[in-house]
């Protein structure tokens, strides 16, 4: 789950974080007034979206008086901010972020994530900050610092030194820099983060260390020992296709395609994938209903998969170990009966109770087109969208 940057700063603030002045906004007038209690005379107009690159698309504006705070916050309201990070339907803006104007003199990177391949956090920092990470880690990858993080003895003192010490800064913000390296550590580790990111993290003209900017991702499985953040939650910037499958507990990523998927099993999920593109065609989501499906979990993920408009046509493609194909194809027919089945459905049923199942489909009579290999149900599912296109 992502949060925006003022939530973000929030929270790291909470951990002993420096961050500069700043209050939320619902309107044009709001952000205004926002100038006269944080005081000052210059403040940024931030949009509050969930994602990157929004200097560049317009959504972070400097303004010089109360009147150009109002005017840029109106210009963002109600918008669609479509950014290199965005997709093409870009983030509707219904909240700006007021803060005080910084003086900078350095922009530094530093960011914590976690890395499922070595199984450990690493932290990421650099001396060049202010741009996206991926663009330095392609152009300038000599300037990251990478420290891996040993899960038995946590972040310690003489680490934060290290990257201090690697980002080139005084002798007099080392200890500062230390500090709010660990501080940051605390919040990622404490709540259950899966991402942190400060970018960028300034060393202003007096020489204090301040973040200026803040991502953090949470990891959904564990947000229920964090009642906390989970309400921080902004649906609104969520793609809805995932919400709804979300809510109902379904493992579900939406993509631009047509062929909607109903698979179990992740690994067999991005085979199908894979098999769609040598199809020929494109899939419209990753959907695994995961082990044990009932024939209400299939019928749920039915309706997932079905609200997308783009969906021309279903595959669903079930190897059975501890699900059951009968399972499978009761869910299916309910599905038949209980919604509005416009798109041509291909299936195919492997494993456990697969007789059961394909006698309970051909009983049914439906319109269903089958298969007894994935490479077949792909062409077919393929074949079919051209049909309905044509």
């Amino acid at each position: 789950m992502d949060i925006h940057e003022y939530q973000a700063k929030e929270i790291l603030a909470r951990f002993g974080v420096p961050i500069p002045r700043g209050g939320l906004a619902y309107s044009p007038e709001q952000a205004s007034y926002r100038c006269t209690e944080i005081g000052g005379s210059a403040w940024v107009v931030k949009a509050q979206v969930h994602t990157g690159g929004r200097g560049a698309a317009g959504g972070v504006r400097l303004c010089h008086s109360d009147r150009a705070v109002e005017d840029a916050a109106n210009s963002m309201f109600g918008r669609r901010l479509v950014t290199s990070q965005s997709g093409p339907r870009g983030k509707l803006i219904y909240r700006v972020y007021v803060e005080e104007a910084t003086d900078v003199a350095r922009e530094l990177y530093f960011g914590i994530v976690l890395d499922r391949r070595i199984e450990r956090v690493v932290i990421i920092a650099s001396a060049e900050g202010g741009m996206e990470i991926e663009e330095l880690a392609r152009s300038k990858p000599e300037v990251l610092v990478r420290t891996t993080i040993d899960p038995a003895a946590g972040f310690l003192e003489f680490q934060g030194r290290e990257i201090a010490f690697a980002l080139d800064l005084q002798p007099a913000q080392i200890a500062e820099a230390s500090r709010i390296f660990r501080c940051a550590y605390r919040a990622f580790r404490d709540l259950d983060a899966t991402m942190l990111e400060i970018n960028p993290l300034a060393v202003t003209g007096k020489g204090s260390i301040v973040a200026l900017d803040a991502k953090m991702a949470f990891d959904d499985n564990a947000l229920f020992r964090h009642l906390e953040i989970s309400e921080l939650r902004d649906r609104s910037q969520e793609d809805a296709r995932e919400s709804h499958a979300a809510d109902r507990g379904l493992a579900y990523v939406g993509l631009d395609g047509d062929i909607g998927c109903m698979i179990n099993g992740a690994g067999l999920a991005m085979a199908t994938m894979d098999m769609i593109k040598v199809a020929g065609g494109e899939p419209a989501n990753f959907l695994d209903i995961g082990g044990g499906a009932s024939p209400q979990r299939v019928l749920k993920a039915f309706r997932a998969v079905l609200q997308d408009a783009n969906v021309k046509a279903m595959l669903i493609n079930i190897f059975a170990g501890v699900n059951r194909c009968d399972w499978v194809a009761e869910g299916i027919v309910a599905a038949f009966k209980q919604l509005d089945v416009k798109v041509p459905v291909v299936v195919r049923l492997a494993g456990t109770h697969v007789e059961q199942g394909q006698r309970i489909l051909r009983d049914s009579g439906l319109p269903l087109i089958t298969a007894d290999t994935l490479a077949e149900a792909a062409h077919k599912a393929v074949a079919a969208v051209g049909a309905k296109v044509g």
